[in-house]
Order: structure tokens, then C-alpha cells, then sequence
């Protein structure tokens, strides 16, 4: 099984990964529309992801949404990695139709031509998100395992963020694993789920294996330093070198898990090579919990920048408190084991981002958007 095909192959994530596939010898066929927010208004000329994969792949500009494009992507592949997709939390809350359209009727798509028509697909690999499991799991004091519902306006509106059981007890985030319950709060989250309940019912009818990879915050060297949609590192980190004040939603407290893109290709790799992972889904990230306050800390002090931070006790609808993943089940079947540590892997990222021309980056208007449309309080 050498022949590829990496949707969103000139993403962030996707790019990476075609050049380490490149170079472990399979023949790679990126399929990708270069979209604006990603890559610029002209990206052919000045796409750094896009130009580091020209030459080293066959690039089909063409869209997931467009059946013509995927029969072309499809002739004489083997494998699929499906990574593109619409990737905003935010921006899903109003722009619900292209979410929808992109993340799930483009793989509709590709599931409906490998249903009805030949080929020679032998297993699918397709990028979800922890964003499937909403707020995930917590611990009540009495209860023990709870899996609260997403926080309500009322409560954020007078500054009470952390996550409380309906009687009132704080609860503590734990490990969310893979048979956490499904909770999206967030069409984004919605549209991952549907996608990968999809491919793996889909898959599994015609006999075709497939792996689904919930996917942490990824971060890292290339990541996008002009989409204010995405990427609250890049974010940060351009806000920074431009001496602008940085905007902490909610306390400050609030914690994702961030994973490297360099681990995260790792896992694809496993997830293409290992036949124990066929049909399973598994959480991508390191298990550990950093705070958001502490990101914006961390970055400015590796560069060395004295800037405000601001927190605001601004907050998003459609936003969770916490999730880190519990990544045992990865690490049993895949033998995955992340090796970037988030100390060593700001290190890496913001020595990449000081080598870059400092970018303008519309936070603003992103915010202001939102706003207007009372997503944003």
C-alpha cells in the first residue's frame, strides 16, 4: 500500500505529513483548495506550506465538496488520510452551513464513491476532534464520574466558570478516554463526529478498515500566523511581536491539552502502518493540562516581550472549560507515546516564528464578529 492521497495536504498538519510519508517512500497525492484564511490571497506565490510540498507530491487543486475532484484525487490510491475540513470552533456557531457542507457532505462524498464505485482503497484514516466530547469528563466529589452538560450563559455572564454539578459541588476535569460520553457543544464538534460515525460505519460495510484520530490542540512550526480563527499560539505569538496586548478569554484558567505537530504525524503514521489499529478511534495528545493564561506567560517570555495581558472575563458560546485526553488506549494498541514536551515544543515553535516576517493578524475583527452576533459576551 504506497499510494496516498492526503486531503488538506497543504495544511498545516497535512503538509508535514505528506513530506514524512514522502520520505518513508510512499507516493503521496495531496488534494486541497489553498483556502485564503489558511494560506493568503496568493498562495501559489507566497504559501510557505504549499510551496514546501511542490515537486515532492501530485497537488490536485480541487475541493472535498466536489465529487469530480475527489474521483480524480482517487484513481489508483490505496490509502486515505481525510484531513481537510473546516477547523473554527468559533466561526462553526455562524457559519453553520459551510462547516456542515465541508465536514460532512465532502465526506459524504468521498464515502459515496467508495461505496458505489471501484477502486483500490484498502484503509482510511480520518483526522476528529476532542471536540466530540464537549466539556468531557469530571470528577464529583460524591458521584464520582460525571460528564456535565456545557456551562450556561447566566452563570459565565457573572464570572462563575469552572464546571459545577447541578447540586452545586465543583467538579475536578479528569482524563477524558475514548468511551467518555459524547457531548459536542459546538457545530464544529457536531460536524467531527458525524464525520468520523461516518467513515467508520461506512468503511466497515465494504470491508474497508478505518481509523479515527481524535485530535488535542495541535500547535507547531508552520501553523497559520494570520488566521485569527485558529491557533491560539500563533495567536498569541503575533500579537506579541507586534507589542500588542494579548485578550485572555474567561479567568485564565481555563486548559487545554496542546500536542505538537510533529507527534501528531507520528500517530497518523502508526495509525497507516499498524493493522491492530483498523477500526479503532483513539485520542491524540499528551495527557497534560495547560492553562491558557499560562500559554500567553510562556510565550512571552520566550520572546523576551514585555506586553499586557489582559484578562478579560470575555467568553465564546461553544467554548468548554477543560478537556485533556487520556491517550492509554494509543499508547497499548499504536504504541504511541508523545516525545515533545510543551516546554520543548514552544522552544521549537517560537524559535521557528522569530525567523518569520511578522504578520498582521485581524483578532479584532475575528472578535467584533462574533460579537454582532452574540456569540461573544
Amino acid at each position: 500500500m504506497k499510494n496516498i492521497l492526503v486531503t488538506g495536504g497543504a495544511g498545516f498538519i497535512g503538509s508535514r505529513l505528506s513530506l514524512e510519508l514522502v520520505g518513508k517512500g510512499y507516493v503521496v497525492t495531496v488534494l486541497d483548495n489553498l483556502l485564503q484564511q489558511v494560506h493568503g490571497e496568493n498562495p501559489e506565490a507566497d504559501s510557505p506550506l504549499y510551496k514546501s510540498i511542490v515537486g515532492q507530491v501530485r497537488f490536485i487543486k480541487g475541493d472535498v465538496v466536489n465529487t469530480e475532484d475527489w474521483e480524480n484525487a482517487l484513481v489508483g490510491q490505496d490509502i486515505i488520510v481525510h484531513l481537510a475540513a473546516e477547523t473554527g470552533t468559533g466561526q462553526s456557531m455562524y457559519e453553520i452551513g459551510k462547516h456542515s457542507e465541508v465536514n460532512v457532505s465532502g465526506t459524504a462524498k468521498m464515502l459515496d464513491l467508495l461505496v458505489n464505485n471501484q477502486h483500490k482503497i484498502k484503509k482510511v484514516i480520518v483526522a476528529s476532534s476532542r471536540a466530540v466530547y464537549g466539556e468531557g469528563k469530571y470528577s464529583h466529589p460524591h458521584l464520582g464520574v460525571v460528564f456535565p452538560p456545557s456551562r450556561k450563559v447566566e452563570s459565565m455572564m457573572i464570572r462563575e466558570f469552572e464546571m459545577k454539578h447541578e447540586d452545586g459541588q465543583n467538579l475536578t476535569p479528569v482524563p477524558t478516554d475514548e468511551t467518555s460520553k459524547i457531548n459536542p457543544i459546538s457545530i464544529y464538534g457536531i460536524t467531527k463526529y458525524t464525520q468520523e460515525q461516518m467513515v467508520m460505519l461506512s468503511c466497515s460495510s465494504i470491508g474497508v478498515p478505518a481509523v479515527s484520530l481524535r485530535f488535542q490542540n495541535v500547535y507547531g512550526e508552520g501553523q497559520s500566523l494570520a488566521n485569527p480563527y485558529t491557533g491560539i499560539l500563533s495567536i498569541f505569538s503575533t500579537q506579541i511581536l507586534n507589542g500588542e496586548e494579548i485578550n485572555v478569554f474567561e479567568d485564565g484558567k481555563e486548559s487545554r491539552d496542546f500536542i505538537h505537530v510533529e507527534d501528531v504525524v507520528s500517530a497518523i503514521l502508526m495509525s497507516i502502518e499498524n493493522e491492530a489499529a483498523n477500526g479503532e478511534v483513539f485520542n491524540i495528545g499528551t495527557g497534560v493540562s495547560t492553562s491558557v493564561k499560562e500559554v500567553a506567560e510562556t510565550l512571552a517570555s520566550a520572546y523576551g516581550k514585555q506586553v499586557p495581558i489582559k484578562i478579560s472575563g470575555l467568553f465564546r458560546v461553544g467554548d468548554i472549560r477543560h478537556n485533556f485526553a487520556d491517550t492509554s488506549k494509543a499508547q497499548k494498541i499504536l504504541g504511541f507515546n508523545p516525545k515533545i514536551t510543551f516546554k520543548e515544543g514552544i522552544s521549537k515553535f517560537t524559535s521557528w516564528v522569530s525567523a518569520q516576517s511578522v504578520s498582521t493578524i485581524r483578532v479584532s475583527d475575528s472578535l467584533n464578529e462574533m460579537k454582532s452576533k452574540g456569540l461573544l459576551k
